[in-house]
């Protein structure tokens, strides 16, 4: 019996289907999402004007980091922070580093700090009214775990203005401060997937 026309053009589109699905598969399961960043606690003593005093030199802080990712572990590097007087980075206050750690899966890690800063600069940043604006910039690499195996690492570098009250402390709302990258945010997996659905979408009209 002759084989029909549309046959091998079936085939050849079935073929071409699972291809994409499996793609679009592998693209899911290795899709990564950098953590979310955000400073939960930001206190100066040293500009609390309740307690008039000038020997508190200590900031103290609270870092929140969110994995996100449904099946994913991230290995973090050392977390560098650092605190500038004025949202243009015109001075540093100080530094604090956070070792290195693992995260697991869909896991939030809260990390307090503590550090010296310079009382000349933060005193000079604070309005006639006792309200200031600090920058803190995150910078550190992380390494995602798939399954049993870990990807490259991958540098996350972010930062947040800070804006703190008379009372010494930062203005941190219910999630608190996000802080983000400055920089555009490269999709290349995205642009790949929307070119394959693209193509698939074309060879099935040509074929139907």
């Amino acid at each position: 019996m002759p084989e029909q026309p549309g046959g091998c053009c079936r085939c050849c589109c079935s073929f071409i289907f699972t291809l994409g699905l499996t793609a679009l598969f592998m693209w899911l399961s290795l899709r990564t999402d950098n953590p979310t960043c955000s400073i939960q606690y930001f206190y100066l003593p040293i500009l609390n004007k309740t307690l008039n005093t000038t020997t508190n030199t200590t900031l103290f802080f609270q870092l929140k980091l969110d994995n996100g990712n449904k099946d994913k572990g991230i290995y973090y590097d050392p977390v560098n922070l650092t605190f500038y007087d004025n949202p243009n980075r015109s001075h540093v206050m100080g530094n604090h580093t956070i070792p290195g750690f693992y995260q697991g899966h869909k896991k939030k890690a809260k990390k307090d700090g503590a550090l010296e800063v310079n009382t000349t600069l933060v005193t000079k940043a604070a309005y006639p009214n006792g309200t200031a604006y600090f920058r803190v910039d995150l910078a550190t690499a992380v390494r995602f775990k798939i399954m049993a195996w870990k990807t490259k690492r991958h540098k996350l570098m972010v930062g947040a203005d800070v804006e703190v009250t008379d009372q010494g402390n930062g203005k941190v709302y219910k999630k608190g401060i996000k802080l983000k990258s400055g920089a555009p945010q490269n999709k290349p997996y995205c642009m790949l997937l929307g070119a394959l659905v693209s193509f698939l979408v074309l060879v099935l009209l040509d074929f139907w």
